[in-house]
């Protein structure tokens, strides 16, 4: 169910165990948010970027928003959905279908705009928000998520066990990526030169990066936005490594 208040604001709604026999359940927490994260693919853009297009904070969408630091959930309004909508185009049955919820007939068979063409539909995988990476510990020692700073993101065509995604923060990455944009990377994947990754060294600092070259010594990491302004790292000083898979852009 969708809220009328402020924007973000968290629910208390009852369990669906408590939908009597032969109702259709009411629309849960992940379906609405799977819903505009949909929305959103259909037309081509990430989840900021049809806030923007709405002319709402560019971050109410964010995977970070979507459940309070007490782990409750938070709803987006009634009246942004209203304005993703017109924005779009598209009727709020559209959008209910979007969601694939029980009784709405789409599920997971749902195609189309970026997210189109992926293959397996993709699960449900561990997001932070880019700020907080500074100021918490959040991965352990072979670099997979740990703590309570970690929200959910559902990721149409990942199926890595490892993946994690990361939700950029301000602007220091323009034009690479983007206030809002999210950024999935996985430990499992060879990096190569050239590559963009998620890097923690034994010093707890976690960076995003590109691969400059490699030595046996360690490697030669650039800024994702100017390719001279770059360090070296010793391989004992890297804890572990994550390649970016995919982003929303």
């Amino acid at each position: 169910m969708l809220n009328n208040g402020i924007e973000g604001s968290p629910v208390d709604r009852p369990a669906e165990t408590n939908v009597r026999a032969g109702l259709v359940p009411m629309l849960q927490h992940a379906d609405v948010w799977r819903g505009i994260d949909r929305l959103a693919a259909k037309h081509g853009l990430s989840a900021s970027g049809l806030a923007r297009r709405a002319g709402l904070d560019p971050t109410a969408f964010n995977p970070s928003k979507r459940i309070t630091r007490e782990g409750r959930p938070r709803w987006p309004s009634t009246e942004s959905v209203a304005k993703i909508l017109t924005v779009t185009g598209e009727s709020f049955s559209s959008f209910v279908q979007l969601t694939g919820a029980p009784g709405t007939g789409e599920g997971n068979a749902f195609q189309g705009g970026k997210l189109a063409g992926r293959g397996a539909a993709g699960k449900s995988i561990p997001v932070v928000a880019l700020a907080r990476l500074a100021t918490e510990s959040c991965f352990d020692q072979n670099g997979q998520p740990v703590g309570s700073a970690w929200g959910r993101f559902n990721a149409p065509g990942i199926v890595d066990r490892t993946a994690f995604a990361v939700e950029i923060n301000g602007h220091e990455f323009d034009p690479v990526y983007r206030d809002g944009d999210i950024v999935i990377a996985s430990p499992e994947q060879e990096v190569r030169r050239g590559d963009r990754i998620v890097v923690g060294n034994t010093s707890g600092t976690v960076l995003l990066r590109r691969v400059g070259r490699q030595e046996a010594e360690g490697l030669y990491l650039e800024s994702l936005t100017d390719s001279a302004a770059g360090s070296f790292f010793k391989t004992s000083d890297v804890r572990w490594i994550a390649r970016v898979v995919w982003a929303t852009q």
